[in-house]
């Protein structure tokens, strides 16, 4: 039986202001089990950032409760590689802030960016590279300190269509050779669908799961899967959901 990673239990977060308060979540409950990648989708607005910022232990919920198992690695919009560092040294920057940039460690997340393409790259600087190589780098660097569970903020949404395409596809690559655990927030019914053992659709803000679904497509890989003959059929289910 698959351990579990992440568990909301009736999970409600309140942002306060001076003049007001807003609800962002109200009675949220899922799993996360090991191994698994789960997809977010909903509203714009609706509060997925906040539910990661909650699972990440950013936030502490207003009531409720949320466990996780392990550490976590944060993987954001834009890549934020440090400009003025190399990539080896943009890599390597996670195990400096947490002390924990032993010649064991270095080796590791070292040896995946070697494994994973980008072995002549590691003396070049962030601006030397493609957006595609830059987020590349940036999920290494995010796996440099062995997180068990991955969570993505919409780490796609700033590349163009093409480039998109292919760094889903290195990403859900990388994710699952590694036999990671992720959470995905996305606007993108197309990228939930492609890369997700499970979608959970929120409603508008205040964010609660409306609807949760098992992919049942046969294809792992995201490109293959987007030609499969029942990918046309989720994409109308789930925009169904979302705009009804």
């Amino acid at each position: 039986m698959k351990k579990e990673i992440l568990r909301f239990s009736d999970v409600t977060y309140i942002y306060h202001t001076k003049r007001d308060e807003t609800t962002a979540a109200e009675g949220l409950s899922f799993t996360v089990k090991e191994g698994e990648f789960v997809s977010f989708i909903g509203p714009s607005g609706c509060g997925k950032t906040t539910l990661l910022s909650l699972a990440a232990g950013l936030l502490s919920p207003t009531s409720g409760l949320v466990t996780r198992s392990g550490s976590c690695g944060y993987m954001l919009q834009k890549d934020e590689l440090f400009p003025w560092r190399t990539i080896e040294k943009n890599i390597r920057l996670p195990l400096e802030i947490k002390k924990q940039d032993t010649p064991e460690n270095r080796m590791r997340a070292l040896g995946l960016a070697e494994k994973y393409g980008l072995k002549e790259f590691l003396q070049s600087y962030p601006s030397q590279l493609s957006g595609g190589m830059r987020q590349r780098a940036a999920l290494i660097r995010t796996l440099a300190t062995d997180p068990d569970l991955l969570l993505l903020d919409e780490p796609f949404s700033a590349l163009d269509y093409q480039t998109r395409l292919n760094v889903t596809e290195d990403v859900a690559s990388i994710i699952r050779g590694e036999g990671k655990t992720a959470v995905l927030i996305t606007h993108d019914i197309s990228e939930a669908i492609s890369l997700s053992d499970r979608i959970l659709v929120l409603t508008a803000r205040p964010a609660r799961v409306a609807h949760e679904h098992r992919v049942d497509l046969t294809e792992k890989d995201p490109l293959k899967r987007r030609k499969e003959a029942g990918f046309s059929l989720w994409f109308d289910r789930l925009w169904k959901e979302l705009n009804g």
